[in-house]
């Protein structure tokens, strides 16, 4: 019932985080760049719940976000996945309680991302992209992203505990076996 209700929560928040993506965040741009709260969020999911649920939950919000706001279905659902896959891989080999590497992480996806996004939105709709300006705005919200983090570093830390510990719990002995 506990991870019923965690999954349910993750899914409420996510869409709390995209009405403050397109609502809120709207009035506070830096230079004309929003932040990209999905980005941290699925980061945070993969870093604290495994690399399996930052992949599917990457999938499933990129999904939502092609479908809402995007031009063609699978940029938004690839790109989010792989962030989900690499904070997986982030979580095995990296401490999650140092604020500088949590920074780093949130700097170094952020920055995969809007490359990703840059390419495929290229490759796949031939979309002209100037590469000063794509650099600009991703070095932006690259310190957005990471000021964000910061901010929000205590609260994401405590949640993220809680959501490990229900779902590491069932794992314990059989990390010994």
């Amino acid at each position: 019932m506990k991870r019923f209700a965690i999954n349910f929560g993750l899914i409420t928040v996510s869409f709390i985080i995209y009405f403050l993506q397109e609502n809120f965040f709207d009035w506070f741009t830096i230079g004309g760049v929003m932040p990209n709260l999905f980005v941290i969020y699925v980061l945070f999911i993969g870093l604290f719940s495994g690399r399996n649920k930052g992949i599917a939950y990457g999938i499933e919000i990129g999904l939502m976000l092609d479908i809402v706001v995007g031009d063609v279905i699978g940029i938004y659902t690839v790109t989010l996945g792989i962030v989900g896959l690499v904070s997986g891989i982030f979580a095995k080999n990296f401490s999650k309680d140092s604020k500088l590497t949590i920074m780093i992480m949130v700097g170094i996806l952020t920055f995969a991302f809007e490359l990703i996004v840059y390419l495929l939105n290229y490759f796949i709709l031939k979309i002209n992209l100037e590469l000063l300006i794509f650099i600009r705005i991703v070095l932006i919200e690259v310190l957005y992203n990471v000021l964000l983090a910061i901010i929000f570093y205590p609260l994401l830390k405590k949640l993220g505990y809680y959501i490990e510990n229900e779902y590491q719990e069932d794992k314990i002995l059989t990390r010994y076996f």
